[in-house]
């Protein structure tokens, strides 16, 4: 059994898919862009930049299925070039106590809207 979760807080699923569900004890939250929720376009600004506006994408999400970055047990970062790892991983750090997520990091060919950074994750609750 699944259920979707969605909030206004973040930007709406730009597909057939939800922006994150619920199954059991675990969320799962759609990869998350640089989108401002509001305007639904991407944030100007660096990749630090955009890397925080992903986590507020995120943040929102997991808040509204009733848990928090607290308990991302596992978490995906597809970045567009890799030389922004450093940037990314120094923001990524600050968004998590220790002991950390399991994580991957990989590059993607392209992201969808040229984003950057794409982060997913799950979360238990």
């Amino acid at each position: 059994m699944r259920d979707a979760i969605s909030t206004e807080a973040a930007p709406e699923a730009i597909g057939p898919y939800s922006q994150a569900v619920r199954s059991g004890s675990l969320v799962f939250v759609s990869g998350q862009i640089p989108l401002d929720p509001v305007t639904g376009t991407m944030v100007d600004g660096d990749i630090a930049a955009q890397t925080h506006r992903v986590f507020a994408n995120l943040r929102a999400i997991l808040e509204a299925a009733g848990t928090s970055l607290d308990h991302v047990v596992r978490a995906t970062v597809y970045l567009a070039d890799m030389n922004d790892f450093a940037v990314v991983n120094e923001v990524y750090g600050t968004y998590f106590s220790s002991p950390a997520p399991a994580r991957a990091t990989v590059q993607a060919a392209r992201l969808p809207k040229d984003a950057r950074v794409e982060i997913d994750v799950i979360a238990s609750l």
